[in-house]
């Protein structure tokens, strides 16, 4: 689930800058405390049913609107289980607290909600739990590809895939048909679309964008990029290979030419111009229908669904935005907290997180007639989903985040985003990003280059 607020991450990056390099090479090394663990019984699949069996206490740190749910439904299946669940805050808001007790050495959940992009900065510190232990890279025919390969870092298996996030187009039919504009299929259509639509109406963009980086990094996946790779202590960065100027070649026509609207995601003013018209299309992921229907009620009827358009006009798409749960190493109980993320991701607790409008990672799901051919009452009767889970299969392959990701994308808004206000060339800007994250990188201990 794409995270929606971005307060707090300015106070995350500065507590996670207080890892020393010390600690940081010795997890790239494979070193970790096993603090709070307790005598536990060995690792394996047999330890994780037993402590369903026996019971206890865990606590939850999630945001997913169907937490609620899962946790009565869980506890309702397994009755000698109570799960304590706290909303400890939205994405980078829960990052800080869980940051800060990481830090302290105690007061972390058993079990965190944390995102695809966030995951290597918490796994590769030696925070999370390898769940490998618990024989859970068995499941691994059960996900999509790109969401099997996000739940790990390094060696580590640190989680199971919560939802996807594969990109589509959402365009508001009611503007493109009175412009007379054709659902583009490549992004050269996509720029004489917005070039079109401008043109006949000042006021109106084919899209939004100030800078942001999770967009941006999704972008550059879907072009075919591969800015960012890590071997252990190595971290290797290259904003100007073939797939980041492919997209900067396209999105430049659209920043330096002013048809992107300067309104920010995530605003009032965002939400009012989704549903007014003002901005026409969002290249986005697939949980993206259940913020329109609760956000934007005044686009009901007027939205629909299309390909993410592509360079060829052959299917190829990226992943934007995304979860799993982690368990905490700090847990007392980690056989019985991987219990609880095998049952949420991979057993009975998907069930309630589908019906709150989740957009599911598992294979089953996607390909479930009940869930691909369910009609939209909001977009007007379309069946979304054959379109979403199609996305799903084309997700180009082998992307990988930084193991401090969040902090590059803290500092987007400072380097690539004063393009942006500029109407500039986004590459020079890329290369400043660049620069920064080659010195942050090698400040906490790693090797890096760019």
């Amino acid at each position: 689930m794409k995270t929606s607020h971005r307060r707090g991450l300015r106070n995350l990056v500065a507590t996670a800058a207080a890892v020393t390099a010390a600690s940081v090479l010795l997890a790239a090394c494979g070193g970790s405390d096993k603090s709070g663990a307790g005598d536990q019984p060995a690792a394996s699949p047999d330890a994780v049913k037993a402590a369903l069996e026996k019971g206890g206490s865990i606590t939850y740190w999630s945001w997913t609107p169907s937490a609620e749910a899962q946790v009565k439904a869980f506890e309702k299946e397994y009755p000698n289980v109570k799960v304590n669940y706290v909303n400890a805050g939205t994405g980078n808001d829960q990052y800080t607290k869980l940051q800060n007790v990481i830090k302290a050495g105690s007061g972390a959940p058993d079990v965190a909600q944390i995102e695809y992009q966030a995951l290597p900065q918490f796994a590769l510190p030696g925070s999370l739990v390898d769940l490998r232990q618990y024989g859970f890279d068995s499941f691994q025919s059960a996900y999509t590809p790109s969401t099997w390969t996000a739940v790990h870092a390094g060696d580590g298996l640190f989680g199971l895939p919560q939802d996807s996030g594969p990109m589509a187009l959402f365009y508001n039919k009611e503007v493109f048909d009175k412009y007379g504009i054709t659902v583009p299929k490549t992004w050269d259509e996509y720029i004489a679309a917005a070039k079109k639509l401008h043109a006949a109406d000042p006021k109106k963009f084919i899209t939004n964008d100030t800078g942001d980086a999770g967009f941006a990094t999704s972008m550059i996946w879907q072009a075919g990029g591969k800015p960012f790779s890590t071997n252990g202590k190595a971290v290797t960065i290259n904003l100007a290979d073939a797939g980041t100027q492919k997209w900067t070649g396209v999105w430049n026509q659209l920043v330096e030419g002013g048809l992107v609207a300067s309104i920010p995601g995530w605003s009032d003013e965002w939400f009012k111009a989704l549903g007014d018209g003002t901005i026409a299309s969002l290249a986005v992921g697939a949980w993206m229908p259940g913020v329109l229907e609760s956000s934007v009620k005044a686009g009901a009827g007027k939205w629909a669904v299309a390909p993410l358009p592509t360079y060829d006009g052959q299917p190829a798409t990226a992943e934007n935005g995304g979860s799993t749960e982690s368990v905490l190493k700090q847990s007392a109980n980690p056989a019985l907290a991987a219990g609880f993320v095998q049952w949420l991701n991979h057993d009975n607790g998907v069930k309630p997180f589908l019906a709150s409008g989740g957009f599911p990672s598992t294979v089953a799901d996607l390909k479930d007639p009940a869930f691909v051919d369910k009609p939209s009452a909001y977009f007007g009767g379309q069946k979304i989903n054959q379109v979403l889970t199609g996305a799903a299969g084309s997700v180009v392959k082998d992307w990988s985040y930084l193991p401090f990701q969040l902090y590059a994308n803290s500092i987007f808004g400072d380097t690539v985003g004063k393009a942006y206000q500029a109407k500039s060339d986004l590459n020079p800007a890329l290369k400043a990003w660049q620069d920064a994250l080659v010195g942050y990188g090698n400040q906490q201990g790693f090797q890096t280059n760019g």
